[in-house]
């Protein structure tokens, strides 16, 4: 397993197209890309081929999870206004191919801003991340409101994606008062 921050700002999507950002879509489903294009962390390019699509979160470093929210959305809002002071971290291809360890190494040879990652194999280790994370001494320079708990392994994932069963998620968030099923 790995232990991510749950990163508070605003979820964004992007689509690149051989190589070229083609598409920035907020959770909303509105087009963000000229305002994303501004971004200094977010490449314009990539050396890739075919489509790549990626999730990430659009958040103010070193700041409350509220402020960083608020700043990251007007941003996006707004017709006018300046990307400084706002990040962009990057944690997930969709329908990629890799586990989730490959996955943030592989963003990170993209020139991507990827979250820090802790590895554990067994439950009680989350709970000392957790007990760490509520003594706000885990992933400090992040604003964010829990940790995100995801399975390691791609064959895992899509196992439990395409099963009956009645929890099908291979992450979840981790809060101060329960769990966000992702």
């Amino acid at each position: 397993m790995l232990i991510e921050p749950k990163i508070y700002g605003i979820a964004i999507a992007l689509q690149y197209r051989d190589g070229n950002l083609e598409k920035s879509i907020s959770r909303k489903g509105i087009d963000v890309t000229n305002k994303i294009a501004e971004i200094q962390d977010i490449p314009l390019k990539l050396p890739v081929s075919g489509i790549l699509q990626i999730r990430g979160e659009l958040f103010t470093p070193n700041r409350s999870p509220n402020f960083s929210q608020r700043i990251a959305s007007g941003f996006v809002r707004v017709a006018a206004g300046s990307p400084e002071g706002i990040s962009f971290c990057d944690f997930q291809i969709i329908n990629g191919k890799l586990n989730q360890y490959e996955t943030i190494q592989y963003l990170k040879k993209l020139s991507f801003n990827t979250p820090d990652i802790k590895s554990c194999n067994y439950t009680s280790q989350v709970q000392v991340f957790r007990k760490q994370w509520l003594d706000k001494k885990l992933f400090i320079e992040y604003p964010y409101d829990g940790i995100v708990v995801k399975i390691n392994s791609r064959k895992l994932q899509l196992t439990r994606e395409k099963s009956k069963i009645d929890y099908p998620h291979w992450q979840i968030a981790i809060k101060d008062k329960g769990c966000i099923l992702e």
